[in-house]
């Protein structure tokens, strides 16, 4: 259904960030597929919602309105992804915690403003449009969580491999 390119992190720049041109690099490689991705997702919407032209015109800058804060929300998420690829190969138990406790919250936020956002979406279109947009909004974000996993090792246990 889409392809998301444009993100690829080796185990071992992972690992290893040590520089600051790395660390630029990954910004600017997470700037990008962030980028490309909210392009992609607002094609794939526009594509399955079918809104008429008078909805389109009252859910479009809804939507960009709803994106912005999303992303704000979202900056957390890489934030935290940064701090994991510089800290991955020492990462102490209270620097797991941690990230783990920023990613539950990020995750807690974006239900919020999903809730938030459904009353808002239902004043412009249809209930049935709106629950399409948001199954179109959650799925996409898996996709997006489970192509940016695939590239991200675990948290090593011990000096061995993951596991599993």
């Amino acid at each position: 259904m889409v392809i998301l390119t444009g993100l690829s992190w080796s185990q071992s720049s992972a690992q290893t960030p040590s520089d600051s041109s790395a660390q630029s690099g990954m910004d600017q490689d997470i700037d990008l597929f962030r980028k490309d991705v909210r392009s992609q997702k607002r094609q794939i919407i526009a594509s399955n919602l079918q809104l008429t032209d008078q909805e389109a015109v009252k859910f479009w800058p809804l939507y960009d309105q709803y994106t912005a804060d999303l992303v704000r929300i979202n900056d957390a998420k890489y934030a935290a992804i940064k701090e994991y690829a510089a800290s991955y190969s020492t990462m102490t138990d209270d620097q797991a915690t941690g990230l783990v406790r920023k990613m539950l919250g990020v995750d807690q936020s974006v239900a919020e403003l999903r809730l938030r956002y459904t009353s808002i979406f239902n004043n412009v279109i249809p209930g049935k449009k709106t629950a399409v947009f948001f199954q179109l909004d959650r799925r996409l974000v898996m996709l997006i969580d489970l192509q940016m996993a695939s590239q991200i090792p675990m948290i090593l246990l011990s000096a061995g491999t993951p596991k599993q």
